[in-house]
């Protein structure tokens, strides 16, 4: 190799030239603990700076006014006393403090954002994770990213569906004479909590599959607590779902099975590919150690 200029642009390029052989002596990912601490902190910033962009759309009055007639619609459209508007007192959302009409823009805006640089963020964690996998898995993570988001909306859509029936439940428990009035505060929260539990929800399957791709969770284990993650699903759904109707819990139980079960048939096929590989030990002697290599070499050939 021809000597370097002793100047900077010298510097600069052998500098550069170390970083590549790094890389190339290092292909699977590996980091030092601060490394990793700088990465997550840069995925960390570019997910707030996403999400308080998305925050900033939803503060514009046209985008804001839209997005709180949809959020308000689930309210709207429960029957209370017979009555299916929200312009007739006791049918109405209050504020009971000065400073609440500024949180509610603060509050209905980051909802949106959320929703809305979903795909961004859940782009980060994916980046966040992919340096330490090895190339197979790298591709297959393209594929849990292009899952996440869909099920992530598809959990919004569906909260955003069954929050009236919850709503119409529990202000229906009100006695007799008297008047409901519940805070702007008060339904917000209630509206984050079913959106983030369905979305949720739908992305527990991934996380099976994503856990099994990473060797931490086998079939057989997968398996035999089947029925109990089955069970959890429709206890989750009776709690996240308030309206006593069965027809509200399986709206959110059913797909969830659904999905499990699709998740169960990924980690099956998973672990029978695992299966057919070579062994770690074959044709090595009993005081022979296992390369340290190996996965690394079975992914890349596979």
């Amino acid at each position: 190799m021809p000597k370097l200029p002793d100047t900077a642009e010298g510097a600069r390029v052998l500098g550069t030239r170390m970083l590549a052989v790094h890389r190339e002596a290092n292909p699977d990912g590996h980091m030092p603990l601060m490394e990793h601490l700088r990465e997550l902190r840069s995925r960390v910033v570019k997910a707030c700076l996403a999400l308080l962009a998305g925050t900033g759309i939803g503060l514009i009055p046209w985008v804001f006014d839209r997005v709180w007639r949809f959020m308000e619609h689930p309210f709207c459209s429960a029957v209370i006393d017979g009555k299916t508007n929200c312009r007739v007192v006791g049918d109405q959302l209050v504020v009971t403090g000065i400073f609440d009409p500024f949180t509610l823009r603060i509050e209905v805006a980051f909802i949106f954002g959320l929703v809305v640089t979903s795909p961004i963020w859940f782009f980060q964690i994916w980046a966040f994770i992919a340096p330490g996998l090895y190339a197979r898995e790298k591709r297959w993570s393209y594929g849990f990213v292009a899952a996440a988001v869909p099920l992530f909306l598809i959990g919004v859509a569906l909260a955003y569906v069954v929050m009236s029936r919850g709503l119409r439940f529990l202000l229906g428990l009100a006695p007799h004479g008297v008047l409901v009035l519940p805070s702007i505060s008060t339904y917000l929260g209630y509206v984050m909590a079913m959106v983030l539990g369905f979305a949720l929800t739908f992305e527990l399957p991934l996380v099976l599959v994503v856990l099994n791709f990473a060797r931490v969770l086998t079939h057989e284990r997968f398996r035999k607590w089947r029925r109990v993650m089955l069970f959890s699903v429709f206890v989750f759904a009776g709690v996240a779902t308030p309206s006593p109707d069965p027809l509200t819990m399986l709206l959110l139980a059913g797909p969830c099975v659904v999905l499990v079960e699709v998740a169960e048939i990924i980690v099956w096929a998973h672990d029978r590919s695992l299966a057919r590989r070579p062994s770690a030990y074959a044709g090595l002697r009993d005081d022979e150690p296992t390369p340290l290599d190996y996965d690394h070499r079975v992914d890349s050939d596979s």
